[in-house]
């Protein structure tokens, strides 16, 4: 992990706005909703709360605070994720069970951290600070991750209660996709990851070299429209369309259309955050994974682009853009769901924001990659295996998390994030 930061009245403003907005997100939940777990994978509103305060105690308060103490003890076992070098912890699958501590427990929790925290960065002189500034800034970037969790997550919570609720958010009014564009990239010898400018992850480095044939993106994700075309052409009963452990999933989990949607009567529907409506047909299909993602590209005549030629192709974007395009549909928009892609001007569109972009690459470490030391090394580098790469950034994702060596990884099978699908195919003759 890199950063430059160092003034602690930066530190302290960035912790206050970081820790707010966490609670801002928690604040259409009700107590009820902050404790439900609906499958191995989501975990409680209230423990994402909970543990990217942990965080903050563990890594920064037990190492530099005088006479620390932690504020209960048990918290280290209940709110650890998954660090082995700080002790044992809670089964992830059983994090609903945790009914105490509640949702307002969870926040006296942050408020007496979010104090110490203040207390510590008031204090600290400048050769102290500059030796926790890194984990700090590390922490920030951990909460909005957890952040863009905590919307996933609740999402499906919401989608299995009969009520159908609503979060927040409003949903777009219906469209057509446009034509689909093709952007020409030359390739050649380039270079990916993290230049070292400003805060990275260190799975974004070295910055190293790949060597990239000539190649082409679609200049917009795929859309609800062109994913019910792969439907009524059989797409999910095909087997040559798709991976053989694709293919075993759709016929052990039943898989008839994107997660969240449903058929009522003939017509599909879709569960977003800001309630279920019918699937609009201009919007970007999202909650794919990768399976399916790759299933429909060859269904297309297409592939899947490889994480090298994203980045490429973002940066090359980002250098020639017109104002706006580091922007996109993020959480701080609101929608909380992709939108339609902005009309066409013959570059890239939607490259940050909507949906995370499955790409052709497997989660692997990059030549001359190592873990930080100590139990901050155990962040990134041991999800290395089983796991695919996407890009870009979604509808959840905060304002100021997205860069083009962002390295989003999630295992094939998974549907619950929201991602999309942006094809890419070799340079024509």
């Amino acid at each position: 992990m890199t950063t430059t930061a160092r003034d602690p009245f930066d530190l302290l403003d960035r912790y206050g706005r970081v820790r707010a907005q966490t609670e801002t997100l928690a604040a259409p939940l009700s107590p009820e909703d902050q404790t439900v777990q609906s499958m191995p994978d989501v975990s409680p509103t209230k423990w994402h709360r909970a543990h990217v305060t942990w965080f903050f105690e563990t890594f920064v308060l037990a190492d530099s605070e005088p006479s620390f103490e932690p504020f209960q003890d048990t918290y280290w076992f209940l709110f650890n994720s998954y660090y082995e070098a700080v002790g044992p912890r809670y089964a992830r699958a059983e994090r609903g069970q945790i009914s105490r501590p509640g949702a307002h427990d969870v926040g006296v929790y942050r408020s007496n951290v979010d104090d110490r925290m203040r207390d510590l960065l008031d204090r600290l002189d400048e050769g102290s600070l500059s030796k926790i500034a890194d984990t700090i800034e590390l922490g920030f970037h951990h909460e909005q991750q957890h952040q863009e969790l905590l919307l996933m997550d609740i999402k499906h919570v919401l989608s299995r209660n009969p009520l159908r609720p609503t979060y927040a958010g409003s949903p777009s009014a219906e469209s057509a996709p446009d034509t689909l564009g093709w952007v020409d990239v030359e390739g050649g010898l380039v270079e990916i990851g993290h230049d070292g400018d400003g805060f990275s992850f260190d799975n974004e480095l070295p910055r190293h070299q790949q060597w990239l044939q000539p190649y082409r993106l679609a200049d917009r994700l795929v859309t609800n429209a062109e994913w019910l075309e792969f439907i009524a052409d059989g797409g999910y009963r095909r087997h040559e369309l798709w991976l053989s452990d694709g293919w075993a999933r759709v016929n052990t989990d039943g898989w008839q259309a994107p997660a969240y949607w449903f058929q009522v009567d003939g017509q599909w529907f879709e569960h977003s955050l800001n309630g279920t409506w019918p699937v609009n047909p201009g919007l970007p299909v999202s909650h794919v994974s990768y399976y399916e993602a790759e299933a429909f590209a060859t269904w297309a005549g297409k592939r899947l682009p490889s994480e090298a030629e994203w980045e490429h192709a973002a940066e090359l974007a980002l250098a020639g853009a017109g104002p706006g395009i580091e922007g996109g549909n993020l959480a701080d928009s609101e929608t909380f769901h992709p939108r339609a892609a902005a009309p066409g001007s013959g570059g890239l569109r939607q490259l940050f924001g909507d949906c995370w972009e499955w790409t052709s690459s497997a989660y692997h470490p990059y030549p001359g990659f190592h873990p930080a030391d100590g139990a901050i090394g155990e962040y990134n580098g041991k999800f290395m295996s089983n796991q695919m790469v996407l890009r870009g950034g979604c509808a959840f994702t905060p304002s100021g998390h997205t860069r083009s060596s962002y390295r989003n990884f999630f295992p094939h099978g998974a549907r619950w994030a929201l991602s999309g699908v942006r094809l890419a195919e070799g340079r024509r003759a």
